[in-house]
């Protein structure tokens, strides 16, 4: 993650921190490895990078953009090779440099490493102090080149060996590829935060992923979860982990559940379609509410607000709809154009609304900036009611694991009653989804989960320096 500069998004909706892909023994590796990139275009949207290898050659494409942008058949043809890996990342509204794209690749000592990363590594700042004191040279921002420093100091030990005393030093939330000329590694943190998996190609290559949707686009069969606390080093000679850390309880991010994941992936071991609709019918089991029907903000909401139909009785339709053209930039509207880049998403469907008392089913509400213009439209176009369900709990907290809601004074839960909240959306009534009945509808336990954002207690504590540069 980019340390000199985080920022809220502009619509007020969480964003995560971004998506890796590997392939192992493929001969189109790099071309399956853009199609697993575009499968995870939903964890990041700023910038897109592959790395591939021919067992001798290493070569890297990287930009701003999304991933169909980046990559066209010409570039992809250029990075020839068995191995490929690669890596998106997400959008903030400042700190987009091409220097921090990923994967990050230097050269030391006549041997080539590169680095994908998905989370956050909350002793960075310290680490780059002591390296930098050492004599480390930096070229990015990013947290994710401390592994690469790391490593460098210590290949004189073997593969092994450096993995082993490197990841041994980090601290925090951390899905990682790395590959050299002929080998990949994947590194899941010991509380497994992040999620990240294995399966297996058609013709018996490897592919590691953030989600099991990358798997399905590319017709791999799921073999496993990468487990909390393993390193996994695929070569052309074997498959083998070590565990570096001594076995600690998991710490999976709850949000993956609530909003990050694609709804067609299992995460964690949990299908997350499944467990959406679950935390929808839970609310109508928490919540009486009288309405004439019930609607999400397509698409966060689409899930949960089938299953709270279903178990309430009260039908879904439809009351806003979204326009799936939208681009990332645009003319900018005129003056008078209020509220444009709502509208421009989502516009409500005036019949249908007019006079009825609508309940909406939300995911989350982070900032309240977005919801409250949404609000605004469905009163506009007539609506007579419109009370919310929020299907996870109120976030109070702030997040030092890879999702960019850093500061508490951001989070219009931390600041406001519900009652407050609810006045400043607009709304007629808001509730929220009981932290039991969002762990519920995984089917796991509170234990296995990190629920930092709802309650501030942090699996991991972040370093001092840490916490206050992500505060500033």
């Amino acid at each position: 993650m980019d340390m000199t500069s985080i920022h809220s998004p502009e619509d007020g909706r969480p964003k995560h921190e971004c998506g890796v892909c590997g392939i192992f023994d493929h001969e189109d590796a790099a071309k399956l490895a853009y199609f697993g990139l575009y499968a995870l275009q939903h964890r990041g949207q700023e910038s897109a990078g592959i790395v591939a290898s021919d067992g001798k050659k290493v070569s890297i494409h990287k930009d701003m953009g999304l991933v169909p942008e980046i990559f066209s058949e010409s570039i992809l043809q250029g990075l020839p090779g068995s191995m490929a890996m690669g890596h998106v990342r997400y959008s903030t509204t400042g700190a987009s440099n091409v220097i921090n794209t990923q994967p990050l690749m230097v050269t030391h000592k006549g041997c080539t490493l590169a680095v994908a990363h998905n989370g956050n590594l909350v002793n960075s700042l310290e680490l780059r102090q002591d390296l930098e004191e050492k004599g480390s040279i930096f070229q990015t921002s990013m947290d994710s080149e401390v592994v690469l420093h790391l490593m460098a100091r210590t290949t004189h030990l073997g593969l092994e060996r450096a993995l082993w005393e490197s990841f041994s030093c980090l601290k925090g939330a951390y899905s990682i590829l790395l590959m050299t000329e002929d080998t990949l590694v994947a590194v899941r943190d010991p509380g497994g935060f992040r999620p990240l998996c294995l399966g297996k190609l058609t013709n018996g290559g490897w592919v590691v992923a953030s989600e099991t949707c990358a798997l399905d686009l590319v017709e791999a069969e799921y073999v496993r979860d990468i487990e909390p606390g393993e390193i996994l080093i695929i070569n052309k000679d074997e498959m083998r982990s070590i565990y570096p850390w001594p076995k600690q309880k998991t710490s999976f991010c709850i949000f993956e559940q609530v909003y990050f994941a694609r709804p067609d992936s299992d995460i964690f071991g949990i299908n997350v379609y499944q467990s959406r609709k679950r935390m929808g019918e839970i609310m109508a089991r928490e919540y009486r509410v009288e309405g004439d029907f019930v609607m999400p903000f397509p698409d966060s909401g689409n899930y949960a607000a089938l299953g709270f139909s279903q178990a309430s009785g009260i039908p879904l339709e439809m009351g806003m709809i979204r326009n799936h053209y939208v681009g990332r930039t645009f003319i900018e509207p005129t003056q008078s154009m209020r509220d444009f880049n709502v509208r421009v998403k989502l516009n409500p469907v005036r019949s249908l609304l007019k006079g009825k008392r609508v309940i909406i089913v939300e995911d989350s509400i982070i900032r309240g900036t977005t919801g409250r213009s949404r609000v605004k439209a469905l009163r506009e176009a007539g609506a007579k009611e419109v009370h919310m369900l929020v299907s996870c709990p109120p976030t109070r907290h702030a997040c030092y694991y890879g999702i960019d809601f850093p500061s508490s004074d951001q989070l219009i839960a931390a600041q406001h009653s519900v009652e407050e909240t609810a006045a400043h959306l607009g709304l007629d009534s808001l509730y929220y989804l009981s932290v039991e009945g969002m762990v519920e509808a995984t089917g796991l336990t509170a234990d296995d989960f990190c629920l930092a954002c709802f309650n501030g207690c942090y699996p991991v504590e972040p370093d001092r320096n840490f916490r206050k540069d992500a505060l500033e």
